[in-house]
């Protein structure tokens, strides 16, 4: 008989230990979403403070900051303009820089887009006659790794 109940009491304590695995595991999974959120928020946060720092070194966020060297303000621009819709020609480069400046030159637009490509980051694409200027995926990806916002396809790039 002693060894009947222990028997019993050995399975019984098994369904409890089974039980009380279960209403851990139920109980454990919020946390570990929760873990998950915070990871997400650090991740966030982490982000925000860099560009804040960024900001606060140099007086904007800007893509050119990624351009090591580059002073002359028309490069910059050149950046700006290709960040904000990539695959265009010379002339339209000159256009918008002639927005933004009140002046511009082919020549000179040319010249820098030459220093940008030599330095990795513009690529052109096209035959001699019909060129257009692209940013380079790795400067892209720089660019948002420097944003914190990862290494996925950018979503505000327009490729035309």
């Amino acid at each position: 008989m002693a060894e009947d109940e222990l028997k019993e009491q050995i399975a019984s304590l098994s369904d409890k230990m089974e039980s009380l695995e279960e209403s851990m595991r139920m109980v454990a999974g919020p946390y570990s979403q929760l873990l998950e959120y915070i990871e997400r928020f650090q991740k966030i946060s982490s982000s925000y403070f860099r560009l804040i720092d960024l900001y606060q070194r140099y007086g904007e966020i800007s893509p050119d900051l990624l351009v090591p060297g580059v002073k002359d303000s028309i490069s910059k621009e050149v950046v700006k303009i290709l960040f904000e819709k990539d695959g265009q020609n010379i002339s339209q480069i000159t256009e918008k820089l002639k927005d933004r400046r009140g002046s511009s030159s082919r020549r000179i637009v040319r010249e820098r887009l030459k220093m940008l490509e030599e330095r990795g980051v513009v690529t052109v694409k096209g035959s001699s006659r019909a060129k257009t200027y692209w940013l380079t995926e790795e400067y892209v990806k720089k660019w948002y790794e420097l944003l914190g916002v990862g290494t996925s396809k950018p979503i505000g790039l327009k490729k035309d």
